[in-house]
């Protein structure tokens, strides 16, 4: 430890790592009475409470790893400051997990570590409540507080806690009260901000004489014990010093043996189409429904369509494309977990995974039901929570490398809510602790006039935080692009978060639906090429809905001379591929980047950085809404007036 704070080694994290307080540890330790237990901390970041989720999912997913005996096996204990369990939002939000479907662990034990300062301020800045701890009054569960200078107190709550999770598969709290005899940090004073109260803790014994006195002991015997004990401590000091690097206090568990991170290779890609006769099963099964189950006459609609999709007398919807993803990993026993917010139904009631009865209101789950020894099939609607719940589902993905893990955002401008999850663990993990995920993000994408909380998944954010091919940006333009690359996900050994922006009014939208026999074929095309025009003046770049808008007016206008080329995946960029495509078009003196996003929002910073290498003297411009605040208007008219804008001028 020693070794470690004093950073022995600091050119071996030049540029990555993190401050050492931040890092997590695995090990074994060992009780009085012999028995080893496996300790594991959580790596965490500064953000405080973010830990908490991540905490869960980790514990859930160990728990089903070992099966029944899961929630006897793995205790989640988590340690919060009195502050920021007052006051800290995703506290409240994974506090409220505590038993809920897909969520429960079996109960969790909260230490509040509350040394009643918060950074510099009193608890009375810092909740209006007596105890910190009365946020966990929504449970139904105790809250043991217990003087910080008993220590024999704090040891019985400790024994009631954990006897009471285990009795009652319950949450508990200890708020342990005390006081912090340096302040926020050993550097501060802080005696400029509460004169009265340090002045007492300065002349107030240590808790090691309080305890010393209390069972009797001398002077000479607490002299003897504190010089044996600094001496122990100058003495390893002194050895940490001899190491010629950095310790690594962590190790990954056996099951992340084959998969990688850095950077992206040709050699993770994997076949990724199913044969004909494997998705004709698949599709067998998940429109299927047994016949004692009342099913909605709109929902029977639904699966009577999906049926002819798979039989080839309608191209298959994005809907029936992620179930048959979904069917054909669980078909071979990968396990596949959904959440989100209305995920089951899908917000616009393109997926259906659980077919209510109308009768009893009991779920049939077709994915769940397509063979005994099938992978197991999760699908949950999430909790009003964009933090907590995509915090769990990274925890959970991190114990699942094997599995394909989802959240769904209700809309992608919801996933606002979790940006200190993705911009500390998703996208910074690996480069920070060297700890690699592979959680899928599914974002609706697309503007369609429902106004600036519903428009915009916020492209440039994610592209903002890409680098060393830390994680994946995907808008895949058709539902056959979206089937390869779920399984695509799980396929490969390469293991990065997938940032995936999905459509909206495109989900059934013929333009934007595949042939199952696409399905059967190929796989995830980078970039989509343009097939149709030989001899092209200007090529239109773009990605997502507004490519098939745009081919819709091409065809409108009988235009022969613009090619219209989709970027499927942004990052990592796919620079060889785009490469190609231009040549392929080398007539073509003008390069136009087109998007619905206002100019200082989607992708076009990101594209015009990594097109100009490519496009050489060609003249790059683009075509975009102007530069707004806000990522799109309120009024749905004048969303229209602008959307037909940005086509008429692609083809001006």
């Amino acid at each position: 430890i020693f070794a470690g704070m004093e950073d022995v080694d600091p050119r071996s994290v030049l540029g990555s790592g993190d401050v050492k307080y931040h890092l997590g540890a695995t090990g074994r330790y060992v009780t009085h009475s012999g028995r080893p237990i496996e300790v594991h901390l959580a790596t965490n970041p500064s953000h405080l409470e973010a830990v908490d989720a991540v905490v869960m999912g980790r514990t859930r997913a160990r728990q089903e790893r070992w099966g029944s005996e899961g929630t006897t096996r793995m205790l989640p204990v988590t340690l919060h400051g009195d502050a920021a369990f007052a006051g800290q939002g995703i506290a409240a939000e994974t506090l409220n997990f505590a038993d809920m479907e897909g969520y429960t662990v079996g109960g969790t034990v909260h230490v509040i570590v509350n040394n009643v300062v918060g950074f510099t301020a009193e608890p009375r800045y810092l909740h209006s409540s007596n105890f910190a701890s009365d946020l966990a009054k929504r449970l139904s569960i105790p809250v043991i507080h217990v003087n910080g200078e008993d220590a024999d107190a704090i040891w019985w709550a400790g024994r009631i806690a954990t006897d009471y999770r285990y009795r009652f598969r319950s949450d508990v709290v200890i708020d342990l009260i005390g006081f912090r005899r340096h302040g926020h940090s050993e550097v501060e004073e802080p005696t400029t901000i509460q004169p009265v109260l340090y002045k007492k803790i300065k002349q107030h014994p240590m808790l090691w004489e309080i305890y010393g006195e209390r069972i009797h002991k001398s002077s000479d015997e607490l002299d003897e014990l504190r010089t044996r004990l600094t001496d122990g401590l100058s003495r390893v000091q002194e050895q940490g010093r001899t190491h010629s690097r950095r310790p690594v206090f962590w190790t990954l568990p056996q099951f992340w043996g084959r998969y990688h991170g850095g950077l992206h290779e040709t050699a993770f890609e994997v076949e990724t189409a199913v044969t004909a006769e494997r998705l004709a099963e698949v599709a067998g099964r998940i429109t299927h429904v047994p016949d004692t189950h009342n099913v909605h006459r709109k929902v029977q609609k639904i699966l009577t369509q999906r049926a002819e999709m798979a039989a080839g007398k309608r191209n298959v919807d994005w809907g029936m494309a992620e179930a048959m993803a979904f069917g054909s990993l669980l078909w071979d026993g990968v396990r596949v977990r959904l959440t989100g917010q209305d995920t089951r139904r899908g917000t616009f009631n393109h997926r259906n995974a659980a077919v209510i009865d109308t009768e009893t209101t009991e779920p049939y789950v077709p994915l769940a039901n397509l063979h005994p020894e099938q992978g197991v099939f999760t699908v949950i609607d999430s909790p009003l929570s964009e933090a907590a719940a995509v915090g769990f589902e990274y925890g959970y993905s991190r114990e699942f490398p094997d599995a394909l893990v989802c959240w769904e955002a209700q809309f992608g401008d919801f996933a606002n809510g979790a940006q200190i999850i993705i911009d500390q663990f998703l996208s910074a993990a690996e480069d920070k602790w060297k700890l690699l995920n592979g959680l899928v993000l599914l974002l609706p994408h697309g503007y369609e006039g429902q106004g600036p909380e519903h428009s915009s998944a916020r492209i440039e954010r994610f592209l903002q935080l890409a680098a060393q091919d830390n994680i994946q940006v995907c808008q895949p333009s058709t539902s056959g692009q979206y089937f390869h690359l779920l399984r695509r996900q799980v396929l490969r050994n390469w293991r990065k978060p997938l940032i995936l922006f999905m459509p909206k009014s495109q989900l059934r939208v013929d333009m934007a639906c595949s042939p199952v026999s696409e399905l059967s074929e190929g796989g995830f095309q980078r970039v989509v090429p343009d097939r149709e025009v030989t001899d092209a003046k200007v090529v239109l770049l773009c990605s997502g809905k507004i490519a098939h808008e745009l081919r819709a007016e091409r065809a409108k206008r009988n235009v022969t001379d613009r090619a219209i080329v989709t970027v499927e995946e942004f990052y990592p960029f796919p620079e060889k591929e785009l490469d190609e495509e231009l040549e392929r078009h080398a007539g073509a003196k003008k390069i136009v980047w087109v998007q619905e996003e206002p100019a200082n929002m989607g992708a076009l910073s990101f594209m015009r950085h990594q097109l100009r290498p490519i496009v050489g003297d060609r003249h790059l411009t683009s075509i975009k809404r102007f530069e707004s605040a806000s990522p799109a208007t309120g009024s749905a008219k004048a969303h229209v007036l602008e959307q037909q804008a940005l086509i008429r001028l692609a083809f001006a």
